[in-house]
């Protein structure tokens, strides 16, 4: 079904969502079957920050059942960050009927910076977070405890703090369309700049799967400067806007 730029009725909508629904599973469905096999590939690259701490000591798995649901586990998780592209495009294309002509003139612009922020996040939290994060964690024990390090728990956290930094990212593209579609004024955004901080630092909390103060922080100082970027980018597009509304309250 392609794109259709007109909008739609309730039953439409109904049908596009179905629609899309089923895509993204479909995308999923075939992605985890095909990198089911190559899973060893994807779980190797996603651990590969974090495996020193562990020395020569090996990964465990507790009961051979794990062999196959870790594989599958890996394989699922590979195909959401492969596949994010085509997720995110059935995503906006659910939106587009609702948007006006001149809207959907940043649809593509605003599809690629998407996919460019998630990868961006995702990459930036496994070169620089994911290392660090688990070394303090790890570090927290104390001694007389040991630990035994299982495969599938710590894939899944160092894979859970990899897509919610992806997702976090996003945040430039939500205030940008905040100013953009005039839901919350730049000047309001601007002068309530404590209340937004407040915020971002609740989505870092949220958003980071171990709570440490480590991957908080670093998240927390990431969305401010994507943050700061998206309202300077604001600015610049909005400027005759911004302009127009100062002149009318010192009229």
């Amino acid at each position: 079904m392609p794109v259709d730029p007109k909008r739609l009725p309730i039953m439409e909508h109904l049908r596009e969502l179905r629609y899309r629904l089923i895509v993204i599973a479909i995308v999923v469905f075939a992605g985890s079957i095909a990198m089911y096999f190559p899973a060893p590939f994807f779980y190797n690259l996603a651990m590969s920050p974090i495996m020193h701490i562990f020395g020569d000591q090996e990964l465990i798995l507790l009961n051979p059942f794990e062999t196959f649901t870790l594989r599958f586990k890996v394989a699922l998780y590979a195909t959401l960050v492969v596949g994010s592209p085509i997720i995110i495009w059935q995503i906006m294309a659910f939106f587009l009927p609702a948007l006006k002509p001149n809207e959907r003139r940043w649809l593509m612009p605003t599809f690629a910076a998407m996919v460019v922020l998630f990868m961006g996040g995702v990459i930036f939290a496994h070169q620089i977070i994911l290392g660090t994060a688990f070394e303090w964690i790890i570090g927290q024990a104390w001694q007389g405890v040991t630990q035994m390090p299982e495969a599938s728990t710590y894939f899944q956290g160092a894979v859970l703090l990899l897509l919610g930094f992806g997702v976090a990212f996003q945040l430039p593209v939500v205030v940008f369309y905040l100013m953009i579609f005039n839901i919350v004024p730049y000047k309001k955004l601007r002068e309530n700049w404590r209340v937004v901080y407040t915020v971002l630092i609740v989505v870092s909390a949220s958003a980071t799967p171990d709570w440490s103060p480590v991957t908080m922080l670093a998240l927390f100082a990431a969305l401010v400067a994507l943050y700061e970027i998206s309202m300077a980018l604001a600015r610049v597009v909005l400027v005759k806007r911004i302009e127009r509304r100062k002149a009318l309250e010192d009229v």
